[in-house]
């Protein structure tokens, strides 16, 4: 059937990586063969390749849980089984660095989409093979990489903003993000299993261009942190599969 926003009727694929950016689909394609275009409507671009034998597929959520619940309930009524997404995040601790991974191991619900899923009680935490099969990967290629809890929330535009980052901070949260939490909850409810790789892009208590500005090589690192994360979703993917 039809699916009305991500415009695909049917998929092979059961394995997907969900990042924000439609543009992100190309550095994935990168790390594929056999890649085809499958459809793009409104923020949802949908590409699909082969990794490793494997058919995954990419498909981009645009910014926030609305729309990537959306690419998720959407997928999943095609047959995709396991999701990890692949975005970004502001870092909420001293030590991660630009280009450095975060891996989720649970999300703060700060946002609306979870929270019209599930009573706030509910926890929004990953599925705990694909978890350590992302940790494993970025260990075994000795890249810079943090496990812990991020932040979903729903602005980044809010003029509590910076004690809002001061709070989490405090309670020991790695980095904030917008979508994570939905991923998680969602998937627990529909039976998906979900991962998440941030690449972190902003050092903690700078912002985003000032964050890159202070280093040389800044644009750099964060490119270089987005492939990382780009292979680590794929082997982590490729593994819980074979």
């Amino acid at each position: 059937m039809l699916q009305p926003h991500i415009q695909l009727d049917s998929l092979d694929a059961r394995a997907a990586l969900l990042p924000g950016d439609p543009a992100r689909l190309d550095r994935i394609a990168k790390e594929l063969t056999n890649v085809r275009e499958l459809a793009y409507n409104r923020e949802f671009r949908t590409i699909e390749g082969t990794f490793q034998g494997m058919k995954v597929i990419a498909c981009s959520t645009g910014i926030g849980g609305s729309s990537a619940s959306i690419a998720i309930e959407e997928l999943h009524n095609l047959g995709v089984n396991a999701m990890i997404r692949i975005g970004s995040c502001g870092a909420l601790q001293k030590g991660i660095g630009l280009g450095d991974l975060v891996i989720a191991s649970g999300a703060v619900r700060d946002e609306g989409t979870s929270k019209a899923y599930a009573d706030i009680r509910y926890p929004a935490v990953p599925d705990t093979e694909l978890l350590v099969a992302c940790m494993m990967h970025a260990k075994q290629e000795g890249w810079e990489y943090h496990t812990g809890i991020v932040h979903s929330h729903e602005s980044f535009y809010i003029d509590t903003n910076a004690e809002e980052e001061a709070y989490w901070s405090k309670l020991g949260v790695l980095g904030a993000d917008m979508e994570t939490a939905a991923l998680f909850t969602v998937g627990r409810i529909r039976g998906i299993r979900t991962a998440s790789i941030l690449n972190n892009v902003v050092v903690y208590g700078q912002d985003t261009s000032e964050s890159i500005g202070s280093y040389a090589d800044g644009a750099a690192r964060t490119a270089e942190g987005e492939r990382r994360e780009i292979i680590t979703a794929l082997s982590a993917l490729r593994g819980i599969a074979a």
